[in-house]
């Protein structure tokens, strides 16, 4: 389970890493997910990034990303958070999932750490954020569970700077971390990638029980908004069984008013002969979902306005209409249906951002102002 790599801290990127314990054989335990990746010196666990040393674990990715790019916040996707607002999104590499069907194996399965070419502390992240007019800043494109210690601190340099911080994550990750983890966030998306051990085990090479604890935590233990996307995989997880239990779940276990994003599969990494999503499928879902009294509840990596927009859970009016990433109408006000005045979940503002779709690579090193883009 445990790469064979050599922990390598010549280009200054290496740091202390938090959440791990001594063993009696002379290894370490990561103590972050519930991977718990055994390690002697010199060794790294699945996720690539985090290794042992002499002196315990360290993160070998702080101040390094893939990459960093404007993006409209649904695309993380978080419908009811800022719409139509700009967010700075980067990631890393690594993964402390294996899932088979990956849409950003590039990224998430990446052995080579450089790729990595841009690099930026927190504070010069959040700076230019900040600078460019974005709302946040996600944590994105891997899951930033596998760099605790980058996104806490990136985050709390956002704070400061009255920006917002995002994650998308698995949300597999131990209790302790966490806690630490979501005190610094405002919003989340968890991925629920099915509703059966059976998937987790044999297709991710995790656990679906740690994420429901996730979940059950983030709805009674934080004020985080969080939203749930469902990729679905033709004959895998998408039967009419599978998706009433998951939906019931999130029903008795979550309430009505969490989104739930189902998102088509295309042919990716190790599964590029399982047949894509269809958009009948998707809809499929969607009934289900809606019928087990899910009120906000979304198609993804298709064109659907339809099913892509919000409509009220009380009088069934348009509230958001949205066209891929482009927003249309807008009947919100303070949180409320412009109609019948019933409460929205979710963190509105009197007016939508007006980002729209576009996408806006960013190298740190030659920013210009908002105005400039």
């Amino acid at each position: 389970m445990d790469a064979e790599l050599k922990v390598d801290a010549a280009d200054g990127t290496v740091v202390p890493a938090r959440f791990w314990h001594h063993l009696s054989d002379g290894r370490v335990q990561c103590d972050l997910c519930p991977r718990f990746c055994k390690l002697k010196a010199g060794q790294r666990g699945l996720c690539f990034v985090r290794g042992a040393d002499r002196d315990g674990m360290v993160l070998t990715s702080y101040a390094r990303s893939s990459g960093f790019c404007i993006d409209p916040i649904e695309k993380k996707p978080l419908n009811h958070f800022l719409p139509g607002t700009p967010v700075l999104s980067f990631g890393t590499a690594g993964c402390n999932l294996a899932c088979k069907f990956c849409q950003n194996w590039d990224m998430s399965k990446s052995r080579e750490m450089d790729r990595m070419m841009d690099q930026a502390l927190p504070e010069i992240l959040a700076r230019t954020a900040d600078e460019l007019g974005c709302r946040s800043v996600a944590f994105t494109y891997n899951d930033p569970v596998i760099f605790h210690e980058y996104a806490v601190d990136t985050a709390d340099a956002c704070r400061e700077l009255g920006l917002k911080s995002v994650a998308v994550s698995a949300g597999y990750v131990c209790p302790e971390p966490r806690a630490e983890f979501y005190a610094r966030m405002d919003a989340v998306n968890i991925d629920l990638k099915a509703f059966s051990e059976d998937f987790y085990r044999n297709v991710t090479g995790g656990e679906l029980a740690p994420v429901l604890d996730t979940l059950r935590y983030l709805k009674n233990e934080t004020k985080v908004w969080f939203e749930i996307t469902t990729l679905l995989i033709p004959g895998l997880n998408d039967s009419d069984h599978e998706l009433r239990a998951m939906t019931a779940w999130i029903m008795d276990n979550l309430g009505p008013d969490v989104p739930h994003h189902f998102s088509a599969f295309h042919p990716d990494w190790k599964m590029i002969d399982v047949p894509a999503t269809t958009h009948d499928t998707l809809i499929r879902a969607r009934r289900i979902a809606r019928e087990a009294g899910l009120n906000y509840v979304y198609v993804g990596n298709v064109r659907d306005p339809e099913a892509d927009s919000t409509w009220c859970s009380n009088c069934g009016d348009l509230l958001i209409g949205r066209d891929w990433y482009v927003l249309g109408d807008w009947n919100v006000g303070a949180g409320r249906c412009g109609t019948c005045d019933t409460p929205i979940a979710g963190v509105f503002e009197d007016e939508p951002g007006n980002w729209g779709a576009k996408r806006q690579p960013v190298r740190l090193g030659n920013i210009r102002s908002a105005s400039g883009i």
